[in-house]
This record gives C-alpha cells, structure tokens and sequence, in this order.
C-alpha cells in the first residue's frame, strides 16, 4: 500500500470515528433536553434547529466519505396517486390474471 493510500485510509477512519462521537453527542443532547422539562420553546427551537444543521454537515461528510449520496426527504402535499385515474379498469389484457 502507497504511503498516501494509507493516510487517505487513516484520513477516512478518523472521519468515520470523528461522525460516530458527534452522533453520540447528538443523542446525549436529546436524551437531555427529553429529560428536562425547564427548556423554553424558543430554546427547544434552537435546539432543534442546531440538530438539524449537524445532521446536514455529517450527512455531508458521510456522502464526501463514501461517495454515495442520500435521498433527501421532501416535505409538504403529498401529489394525487397516480393510479387513481385507472382504478377500477381493467389494466391487463382480456382473460389473463
């Protein structure tokens, strides 16, 4: 193995360590602020806003890390089922099951 191969894989396993502890951490602060009950509501929201912002930036480090990329979920109105206009029909052709 290269020497630049090595520290590319050393590189990678103290990035991987380094989202493991901050995942720990992450889950240390929620277990906290589900135990208390004195937190305001502007506190819970930014809270919860800097959760947010972590999870992005390891999402971001994972995918760097990996190269693979994580679908993002989309919030709002689900759009109509498009099945809905041929349900009932007949889909398949005549006599087969």
């Amino acid at each position: 193995m290269s020497r630049s191969t090595r520290r590319e894989q050393e590189a990678k396993a103290e990035l991987v360590a380094s989202i493991a502890r901050s995942q720990h951490a992450l889950a240390h602060m929620l277990e906290q602020i589900a135990e208390s009950t004195s937190f305001s509501d502007v506190t819970v929201k930014k809270l919860a806003e800097n959760i947010r912002l972590l999870t992005q930036y390891q999402e971001v480090m994972s995918q760097m890390l990996t190269g693979i990329s994580f679908n993002r979920v989309k919030e709002g109105a689900p759009a109509p089922v498009w099945l809905a206009s041929i349900a009932g029909r007949e889909t398949r052709p005549h006599g087969r099951r």
